[in-house]
């Protein structure tokens, strides 16, 4: 599983005011944090700030980068934003993300095929962001045919369906793992991820409905996910999905983390 570590979000409260005051210690500890518990990629997302949005999502990417040598993930509303902090990167970033909508996927396909960089997909075009499994899925093929034409080989490319709460959409989480289940079988090396949080917006035991999509989404076949990697129950819930699942050989890795006491039963 390729994870991507959500927390250094302006969106969160204390992320904006660390931000904001230039609390380098505090983004570094958030930052060392989730590394030490497995992130692949670091999501690094100064949105919230509009105008000053590059100026601070490059302090950002300056803060982390002096602290871990975990690979960032460049997250922004405005492909503008990516494109300007892209050159502060020391590692090659996952871009996130492209769409269909036309500005955004010239912006940012140029670069990540030029660059050979790993990119999120989402399943959203100019008019739609899509719900129902067939939307998800002829979007999905619409984002490969685009990236495929421009290069980008579909081992790179990270196809989000967009799982909605089920709060406010009751079939958004089957319909997601429907369409996980049917990308995968298409296209073999491209890979699924999700913000998976997304799926318990508005509902009491949050972290309860989280864990459990999980679950059902790595039996569907999603190899990527937008996490808090230092929610021990949840990672806990990946490591023994991925040894039930026969991704980890004798349970190597899964004895190796009950030793270090990183399950949480």
């Amino acid at each position: 599983m390729i994870i991507i570590a959500e927390r250094i979000n302006s969106s969160r409260k204390r992320i904006a005011q660390a931000i904001e005051e230039r609390d380098t210690a505090f983004i570094q500890a958030e930052a060392r944090a989730q590394a030490e518990a497995g992130a692949d990629y670091i999501d690094v997302n100064a949105g919230s700030f509009l105008k000053k949005e590059v100026e601070h999502l490059k302090w950002l990417v300056d803060t982390v980068q002096e602290s871990v040598e975990v690979p960032l993930c460049l997250d922004s509303p405005d492909p503008a934003a990516i494109k300007a902090v892209f050159p502060h990167c020391q590692a090659k970033p996952m871009i996130n993300s492209i769409t269909l909508e036309p500005e955004r996927l010239e912006t940012l396909l140029a670069l990540v095929a030029d660059n050979g960089l790993p990119v999120i997909a989402l399943c959203q075009s100019q008019s739609l962001m899509a719900e129902g499994v067939e939307d998800k899925v002829r979007l999905a093929e619409e984002l490969l045919e685009k990236t495929a034409a421009a290069g980008v080989p579909d081992e790179r490319v990270f196809i989000d369906p967009l799982i909605y709460p089920v709060s406010t959409n009751s079939g958004s989480a089957l319909a997601t793992l429907e369409a996980i289940s049917r990308i995968m079988a298409a296209h073999q090396g491209v890979h699924t991820t999700c913000g998976l949080s997304n799926v318990s917006y508005g509902m009491p035991h949050r972290r309860l409905l989280n864990r459990t999509f999980l679950a059902c989404a790595i039996t569907r076949g999603l190899d990527s996910a937008i996490i808090d990697p230092t929610d021990r129950q949840l990672s806990s819930v990946l490591q023994a999905a991925d040894l039930l699942l026969g991704r980890d050989d004798f349970g190597m890795r899964y004895i190796a983390a009950a030793r270090a006491g990183g399950l949480a039963a």
